[in-house]
């Protein structure tokens, strides 16, 4: 049965938060405060944090410079990710990969049906790692932001989860 193994320790992790959006700022970002809060409440640490133009070269230049940033292990997105013209998170993301993890938007499309029914056909959600650094795009609205994290992330991004975990994996991300 997949637990939280006490006996090993807690590895605070370094990650980036972006909200994606052409209305949000700093003062009515629910969704990216949301996500932090989160985030530092089990103990990682806020690497850096944006607010992006959905807006192609806008994200994708962001994400480079995060990626090429030891400081940054994880990048934790919020919006963009729906169908209209204007999302184009996905596309971003994904054009950056090295590997897919398509399990993680599988999954959560999966939790997010018993919730939101087959409105979760809508979510692109998607997940990635590129550089050595893991990558998730999550959809803008706080529900979903709270699904992703405390229903997947949480426990993927603590080492003390068995039976495995993405953490235990970092130190081997760029191997060859």
């Amino acid at each position: 049965m997949p637990k939280i193994d006490e006996t090993r320790p807690f590895i605070p992790v370094n990650i980036a938060v972006m909200t994606i959006s052409d209305t949000r700022t700093e003062a009515d970002d629910k969704s990216g405060d949301t996500l932090a809060a989160r985030i530092e409440g089990i103990g990682h640490k806020i690497g850096a944090r944006k607010i992006v133009k959905d807006d192609k070269s806008s994200i994708t230049e962001q994400l480079k410079a995060w990626i090429a940033d030891d400081g940054i292990d994880v990048i934790i997105s919020t919006g963009g990710t729906g169908i209209t013209g204007r999302d184009v998170t996905p596309e971003c993301f994904e054009a950056l990969y090295d590997k897919a993890i398509p399990g993680f938007g599988e999954l959560f499309r999966m939790l997010s049906y018993d919730l939101i029914g087959t409105s979760t056909i809508q979510s692109r959600c998607t997940g990635g790692l590129s550089g050595g650094t893991l990558m998730f795009a999550l959809p803008g609205s706080t529900g979903a932001v709270k699904d992703g994290w405390d229903k997947i992330l949480v426990t993927q991004l603590d080492n003390r989860f068995r039976p495995c975990n993405f953490v235990e994996l970092m130190p081997r991300f760029k191997e060859v």
